[in-house]
């Protein structure tokens, strides 16, 4: 006797797995503009590379042994290869009560995929599409409950100073689901088509009495360039699938191995003409630093990071010589290039990343400091600038800082650390101190300024006498400072890399200070 009917039976339910909440429902998620969770999987992964876990999850009806109704769980998991690499993917789907959990395992309950994730030491991948938590659930279990998911939310955060996190916001997303969102290290939300919010418009106006819609509570507008809460914006489904891909290739899939070389073809002795001259000398001038950037890393290689929050510095991750790397640099065209709380909250997460992955972190330098005046302090800018020093203090993945431009105050201290592989070359064009000399020179000879005959001719006297002071030259000799022809700086950079890697070899495992989202 053979286990046919009962293998017809798998194949049943396989059938119902796939057909998710049902025609009307994946109607209904097409007619938004959206794919549904099925369509995303087979978009994001390698081709035949997904093998499904926990697939049979779901609600049954039975007459008696005979299954006659079943309704799949509102995600779709498994294990995939995505970019040639393996990780592990869960999958919101809308389709069935809006993704919305459900009441969940119990005993006997199969690993869930953050678990696998830990288990298996390879990156997970959210692409969320779910409201969070519903209020059916209750009629459903026959009462309500005390809110204990940092159960799960535990192993989320724990995984994050382990293995590569992705989270991709690709619908209405709130609740719990909302939160995984940024329990990552890349997030990404597709244009006009998703938002992200604790509470959704219902709970808004319950709560605080006012009516808002989905897209201004939370678009991709608040989240991408006000919030920060979400890294980058995509063009569509598509470009979010690339995004995410492009990310995770420059990442090992855990932290006790190494970061992943690919060869690129670019010659790491190429030598940029337009280095020369990219720092103008009038100091009022601005340039466009993504050419520098470009200049110096290998051709096509830059994935910058949220390029619509906190503009006053550009960063992502990049190769040198096929090496990855973070690279982070100010950026003079918004701000001066003035790092603000936004910009520190940035650089610190791009910090925590490279050193939790073991990538060296590139600099390139043109400090004017952290960002004064009214708005500056309300927003809490000492406590910024205190939480990046600390956070600059505890790395110690090797870094490099190429002083371009000006270099002042603690924020300029900020791209300096005094432990581990560090290394500073500084660019002719380069000038520094505890602050700029103008603003510096009124506070400091405030008092023979103001008694001078003419205070106006006396104040371009003495900051005559400062810039005197300011040439970069004048540090090297007393420091020893190595200072650089611009059209070097690839070459210095693609040796530091190499180097890096026998250092990075040594700190392989987890950080002594837990990434922090």
């Amino acid at each position: 006797m053979s286990w046919e009917k009962e293998v017809a039976e798998i194949a049943r339910r396989r059938k119902l797995q796939h057909g998710m909440g049902g025609a009307e429902g994946i109607a209904r998620q097409h007619k938004r503009g959206k794919l549904t969770v099925r369509e995303r999987i087979e978009r994001l992964t390698d081709e035949g590379s997904f093998r499904e876990f926990g697939g049979f999850s779901g609600s049954a009806t039975y007459d008696g042994e005979r299954m006659i109704d079943y309704t799949p769980k509102g995600s779709v998991e498994g294990m995939c290869d995505i970019g040639g690499r393996s990780v592990v993917l869960t999958a919101g789907d809308f389709t069935v009560r809006g993704g919305s959990g459900g009441s969940g395992g119990g005993l006997g309950s199969e690993l869930p995929p953050n678990q696998r994730a830990m288990e298996w030491k390879l990156p997970l991948v959210r692409l969320l599409d779910a409201a969070g938590g519903s209020v059916r659930s209750f009629e459903e279990i026959g009462r309500t409950y005390l809110p204990d998911g940092n159960v799960w939310t535990a192993v989320d955060v724990a995984l994050l100073s382990q293995v590569p996190v992705v989270s991709a916001v690709l619908g209405s997303v709130a609740g719990l689901p909302a939160i995984n969102a940024c329990l990552a290290h890349f997030n990404v939300m597709v244009k006009d088509k998703t938002q992200l919010f604790p509470g959704g418009p219902p709970v808004v106006k319950a709560s605080l009495g006012y009516d808002i819609s989905k897209e201004d509570l939370g678009g991709d507008h608040i989240h991408t360039r006000i919030s920060g809460s979400v890294d980058n914006l995509a063009a569509d489904e598509d470009d979010a699938f690339d995004q995410i891909t492009k990310f995770l290739s420059y990442l090992p899939a855990n932290v006790w191995e190494m970061p992943p070389r690919m060869e690129t073809g670019d010659d790491p002795n190429r030598a940029d003409e337009s280095l020369l001259s990219a720092i103008p000398r009038n100091p009022r001038q601005t340039y466009k630093v993504h050419r520098i950037i470009e200049s110096v890393v290998d051709q096509g290689s830059l994935f910058e990071i949220a390029p619509g929050y906190g503009k006053a510095r550009v960063l992502g991750l990049a190769r040198i010589d096929g090496y990855p790397v973070g690279i982070m640099a100010n950026n003079p065209r918004y701000k001066g290039g003035s790092t603000d709380v936004a910009a520190g909250s940035k650089v610190m997460r791009l910090l925590q990343l490279c050193d939790t992955f073991h990538l060296p972190i590139v600099t390139l330098a043109d400090e004017p400091g952290f960002m004064v005046g009214l708005e500056s302090e309300k927003q809490g800018i000492e406590r910024a600038g205190a939480a990046l020093c600390a956070v600059t203090c505890q790395t110690r993945m090797p870094w490099i800082t190429v002083v371009m431009g000006k270099l002042y105050g603690v924020a300029g201290q900020c791209q300096h650390r005094p432990s581990g592989m560090f290394r500073r070359y500084a660019w002719p064009s380069a000038n520094w101190g505890s602050m700029h000399i103008a603003g510096g020179a009124s506070a400091a000879y405030r008092r023979e300024i103001e008694s001078a005959p003419d205070p106006e001719a006396k104040r371009e006297e003495i900051e005559s006498m400062l810039r005197a002071f300011a040439s970069p030259f004048r540090t090297a000799e007393a420091t020893g400072q190595d200072i650089i022809d611009p059209r070097e700086t690839r070459r210095v950079l693609a040796d530091f890399a190499k180097d890096a890697q026998r250092v990075i070899a040594t700190q392989l495992g987890m950080t002594a200070v837990p990434y922090r989202p």
